[in-house]
């Protein structure tokens, strides 16, 4: 290769590279109620953060570094859209990875839309552009729930596999999970001070555990907002469902949200996909969300 092709080349790399958008993958926390909350921000798009980005929220006791959580980040950053995936503290500051199960639980159900409201404004303070909230099973119903309620509405909402309720379901769960019925405990618990500690009471995804009765309470009686695809006809911004075909941990998302379809309102099913979406699936979500996002105003 002569001087004159190999400047040419080396002419055309920096213009390859001053064309690029920018990347910033970062960890990065805020405080929130005098605790500190993790999260990472992936910032991707030739206008940085202006262009807007999508705020992620894990599932039950998970945490923003979670397969499924860290796959979409990789796979929205190849789609040029910029994103921020958040951990909700549960009550701890900076938590990393599951919830530990042996740890008193008394953070509440409803303490997400704080915190994710706490992250909107974060975003909006550097200066970020519109934002679409996607939630995964109990993630879709908080932010959901966050939509209903919030001063600082996002500009969409992506509700992936998000949780449905039935009473007769969730009773039926936990005799199974646990080998006792559900509805006494939630008497023993409604019957207690919110804060009191009740000991060794099936929790959750948990054993045996120390939990605040008003914390069993919050996540394991319905207020009237548990049941996500309720709340479709309530929701104050376009709103795209993501079900997957084989899902039996919520396997009602599609046949619950199709009554509810519209304008603002939309579904897409991902073939053979499990609850969490693995492997090639991912792709998938990451394709409807993004062709999702491309059609917003």
């Amino acid at each position: 290769m002569t001087l004159s092709s190999r400047l040419a080349a080396l002419a055309a790399l920096a213009l390859l590279a001053l064309a690029a958008p920018p990347l910033r993958a970062e960890p990065v926390s805020i405080r929130h109620d005098g605790v500190a909350l993790a999260g990472e921000l992936r910032v991707v798009s030739a206008g940085g953060l202006a262009d807007g980005a999508v705020v992620l929220v894990h599932g039950t006791l998970a945490h923003h570094r979670m397969e499924l959580i860290a796959t979409l980040q990789d796979l929205l950053a190849e789609r040029d859209l910029n994103s921020l995936a958040i951990t909700l503290s549960l009550g701890i500051p900076h938590r990393e990875g599951m919830y530990d199960c042996a740890v008193p639980h008394a953070h509440r159900h409803t303490d997400a839309a704080a915190e994710i409201d706490a992250w909107l404004g974060w975003l909006a303070a550097r200066g970020a552009g519109p934002v679409t909230l996607l939630g995964h099973s109990r993630g879709g119903n908080q932010v959901a729930r966050h939509a209903l309620a919030a001063a600082r509405a996002p500009r969409a909402l992506v509700l992936l596999a998000p949780a449905s309720f039935n009473a007769e379901r969730a009773a039926a769960t936990y005799r199974a999970r646990n080998g006792e019925a559900l509805r006494p405990r939630i008497e023993a618990a409604a019957a207690a001070a919110p804060d009191a500690w009740l000991d060794g009471v099936p929790f959750l995804y948990c054993g045996p555990s120390r939990v605040a009765a008003g914390t069993f309470l919050s996540y394991h009686r319905d207020d009237g907002l548990h049941d996500t695809p309720s709340l479709l006809p309530r929701l104050p911004v376009p709103t795209l469902v993501i079900a997957g075909s084989a899902d039996t941990t919520i396997p009602d998302v599609a046949a619950r949200a199709a009554p509810h379809l519209d304008g603002d309102t939309r579904l897409v099913v991902v073939d053979g996909a499990d609850h969490f979406f693995r492997d090639l699936y991912a792709e998938d979500v990451a394709d409807a969300v993004a062709a999702f996002v491309a059609t917003l105003p």
